[in-house]
């Protein structure tokens, strides 16, 4: 049986289509995707994402721990409430998964994790912790709602508690504030700007219904799909997996190396050593592509370049807000200069691009002859 988050009665009395998400039962869209699309790009749009899960780490050796699990430099965050992106990889630089850590405290932070690696998340998680004496625990008690848009914090902040407001409206960029069980991350998926509310399952449902008298837009996994293409961001099990490390991911700039200094040892996280190996040697690149053509990229379908290189796509669709179809995709190395993707048979002139494509409402692909990588 399929699991349901609290909104799922919402979804089903606004008429969504329901998919199957990972083993939960998820809209897809409500009415229109192409309007959801462009609500969140022009207004705002809120997605049911309580799928995913937050897991809180708790212990005097947390940050040691985290230092151990995540590709990532967690002695960054000196600020609470400041997150940062990170793969956390096996042994052999696989990524089990790619997450968001919030610092909460030195004993304390919060990882955000992807509904379909939740299990193996915690599993390994748990694992790795018990040499730490490092908690975890799966907050299941919270749930996640995710509010988009140019005008989303406008929204948003009226409708909080009172004594949230003020901390929520001084927020930066990938900084949270929460109060108690309340918590607010100026985070998302979409290339806008807007956030990321982890709360009660009862008040998830309570604000679901304020935004809606509001004007906020439902929007479904379709448009959230379309949104986060068109921002270059990548989508576990497509775009990355066990089976990929990140630098052939397009995630090297997640990756902190920490050079020695003063004949101290580097950081030594899981994967390092495999992954050292591809360090500037890497036998493939991450690339966007850009349709020259007529008809639509999709996943796994060939690209070939003028000069013998090859690749394959990862992501694609139709980008609604450039018009056209947009994709990302895994080439050699050698890869350059003009390119083709089969489709349905057919080969259909392409152009690499660097993402992302579309940020805070503007395209910022160049004109044809213009920044190309």
């Amino acid at each position: 049986m399929l699991k349901k988050t609290a909104l799922h009665a919402e979804h089903v009395r606004l008429g969504a289509k329901l998919v199957d998400f990972a083993g939960w039962d998820m809209p897809i869209q409500y009415a229109s995707q192409l309007d959801e699309h462009h609500a969140v790009r022009q207004a705002a749009g809120m997605f049911d994402v309580a799928h995913m899960a937050a897991v809180d780490l708790s212990g005097p050796r947390t940050r040691e721990l985290l230092q151990k699990l995540l590709a990532n430099d967690v002695t960054r965050l000196t600020q609470p409430g400041k997150a940062l992106y990170s793969c956390m990889l096996r042994e052999d630089a696989g990524v089990i998964d790619d997450l968001i850590c919030y610092f909460i405290d030195d004993h304390h932070y919060r990882l955000v994790v992807n509904a379909g690696t939740t299990d193996k998340d915690l599993a390994w998680l748990r694992e790795q912790a018990l040499s730490f004496a490092v908690e975890i625990r799966h907050r299941d008690d919270l749930g996640i709602l995710a509010v988009q848009g140019p005008q989303a914090r406008s929204l948003v902040t009226p409708l909080l508690p009172v004594e949230m407001a003020a901390g929520v409206t001084a927020l930066g960029n990938f900084q949270a504030a929460w109060s108690g069980d309340r918590f607010v991350a100026r985070t998302g998926y979409t290339g806008e700007d807007g956030f990321e509310l982890i709360l009660p399952h009862a008040e998830l449902v309570a604000l679901w219904k304020k935004l809606l008298d509001a004007g906020v837009k439902p929007c479904g996994l379709g448009a959230r799909d379309t949104l986060r293409l068109e921002a270059g961001m990548n989508l576990y099990g497509q775009d990355m997996d066990e089976s990929r490390h990140p630098l052939e991911s397009g995630l090297g700039w997640t990756v902190a190396w920490g050079e020695p200094q003063g004949g101290a040892p580097v950081r030594a996280f899981i994967g390092r050593a495999a992954l050292e190996k591809w360090r500037g040697n890497s036998p493939g690149k991450f690339v966007g592509l850009l349709l020259e053509g007529r008809g639509i990229m999709r996943a796994h379908m060939k690209v070939r370049f003028a000069n013998g290189a090859k690749g394959e796509t990862t992501s694609g669709g139709f980008a609604p807000t450039m018009k056209q179809s947009i994709a990302l995709a895994r080439v050699d190395a050698m890869a350059d200069g003009a390119c083709e993707v089969e489709i349905r048979g057919l080969w259909v002139a392409a152009r690499v691009v660097k993402p992302p494509f579309v940020r805070n409402g503007k395209v910022l692909i160049q004109e044809k002859g213009q920044g190309e990588v």
